[in-house]
């Protein structure tokens, strides 16, 4: 049964569609690129604009300074269940600039071959996708002149350039911050059409190891045999990290991980996904990781150990006979479950040094970088909500996915405010996000605002 707050909502929603474009395409102007500091003050605009924006619809909105870019923080005096909204107004640059067909902050709308599509800078990623939200909230308000929860924002504008202000201001915040539920909006679905919660992510661990063999690089015709060539200890190293079925040979290195379920694999499987699509459209006939797995349990449910960077030795025009003094390699995991990254790190560097040959020594990269995967807590029932409600809307059953990537904001709710966070997000794997001519279709504006109206009318019911 309908909830009778929600049609004319949805009507409201459609009525002013052209205005909610009107008011993305503004935001969509304003060069909010974090990573460059010729932008700062584009940025600071990016952030009084929704600071003005959520105002204008009845919110207590500020703009919190940070030693980099501002906050935007607001809250609602309504009643119900308190969700905290978590979106970017900071956006990547745009280079190579001569590959976009339009400027990239002076936003248009597009005729495809798939329906039009709004493309600029940040349509998808992030500014298009908070808007939904944003909308969604203007529309229940002009029509109740209330929302159906107490809803807070929160935005940031370093999520692009590694959010150096985020876990400072979330400690320092903690209580202002904390709520029933976080819903995060910057993902994607997970195929045209088809509504997607984000059930895991995958966590992160970087390391970069170099190999040191001769003392100096030495003449290839008076050591070569005799000498230990660093490139080739690393090649066998690496070789070593997996075994011919493409799993990770590194002892201990499944810990912590565990099978999905049934209804999970049910749901992926029935979710649309094209295998072929995905495989073909980067060149490859096949899936190349660990057997047994299908491609989406590989990108979703099953950790990894890359090789991101390999080099050594002479690397300029014609020959050089040297054997090199030292050979480099960067590694990242990708981790799932309930894998620690620090322990991991512990067993990839002692398997290397249990490969290391005589006169062989191994260094470490001394920056390290690790973070957890983040698991949704399902079971709760505001993800059955959300999950009918985006069914109605797009009138196919909505999925619960994994994600291969990683979004370390959700495990800092958990860690650092102890709040569940809910994923969902309108984007389409072909928006080009951070490359040249970004787009975000109108359907999935459009319908993600009807989404979050949906959303919150289950939430609240």
């Amino acid at each position: 049964m309908t909830d009778p707050r929600l049609t004319p909502v949805l009507d409201r929603i459609d009525r002013d569609l052209d205005a909610s474009i009107d008011r993305l395409m503004e935001l969509l102007r304003i060069q909010s690129i974090s990573t460059d500091p010729a932008y700062k003050a584009d940025c600071d605009a990016a952030a009084q604009w929704l600071v003005d924006d959520l105002a204008s619809i009845g919110f207590d909105a500020a703009r919190r300074e940070t030693p980099g870019h501002p906050m935007v923080v607001a809250h609602g005096a309504d009643t119900g269940p308190h969700v905290l909204f978590y979106g970017h107004y900071d956006v990547q640059p745009v280079d190579p600039l001569d590959q976009w067909k339009t400027p990239p902050f002076e936003p248009v709308l597009q005729e495809t071959e798939n329906g039009p599509v709004i493309r600029g800078r940040g349509a998808s990623d992030d500014k298009g996708q908070l808007m939904t939200f944003v909308e969604a909230c203007r529309a229940w308000k002009a029509v109740h002149g209330s929302l159906p929860a107490k809803i807070s924002f929160f935005m940031e504008g370093e999520e692009e350039s590694g959010s150096p202000s985020l876990i400072p201001f979330m400690q320092k915040n903690a209580e202002e911050l904390k709520a029933d539920l976080a819903l995060i909006c910057d993902t994607s679905m997970v195929a045209p059409g088809v509504p997607s919660i984000a059930s895991q992510l995958r966590g992160m661990l970087k390391d970069e190891f170099t190999i040191t063999g001769p003392r100096i690089d030495l003449h290839s015709g008076h050591y070569g045999g005799p000498g230990l060539n660093p490139l080739k200890e690393i090649a066998r190293i690496i070789t070593s990290f997996h075994d011919k079925t493409g799993r990770v040979a590194v002892e201990g290195f499944y810990e912590g991980v565990s099978e999905i379920s049934d209804e999970m694999k049910r749901q992926w499987e029935s979710s649309g996904f094209d295998e072929k699509l995905y495989l073909e459209s980067v060149g490859f006939t096949r899936a190349h990781g660990e057997r047994g797995y299908t491609t989406l349990e590989q990108q979703w449910a099953r950790p990894t150990l890359e090789i991101n960077g390999l080099w050594g030795g002479y690397m300029g025009a014609g020959t050089k006979t040297v054997i090199p003094s030292q050979a480099h390699c960067k590694i990242t995991c990708r981790l799932v479950g309930d894998m620690d990254p620090d322990r991991l790190r512990e067993k990839i560097r002692a398997h290397v040094a249990g490969m290391l040959s005589p006169d062989a020594t191994v260094s470490w990269d001394g920056d390290l970088d690790g973070s957890p995967a983040a698991v949704m807590n399902t079971e709760r029932p505001e993800f059955e909500a959300a999950r009918g409600a985006l069914s109605d809307e797009w009138e196919r059953e909505a999925v619960l996915v994994g994600m291969g990537g990683s979004i370390p904001i959700a495990g800092f709710f958990k860690e650092i405010l102890g709040m569940d966070a809910m994923l969902i997000g309108y984007a389409n794997d072909d928006d080009a996000i951070h490359s040249p001519n970004e787009k975000y279709d109108v359907k999935s504006f459009h319908k993600g605002i009807r989404s979050w109206a949906r959303i919150l009318a289950a939430l609240s019911a």
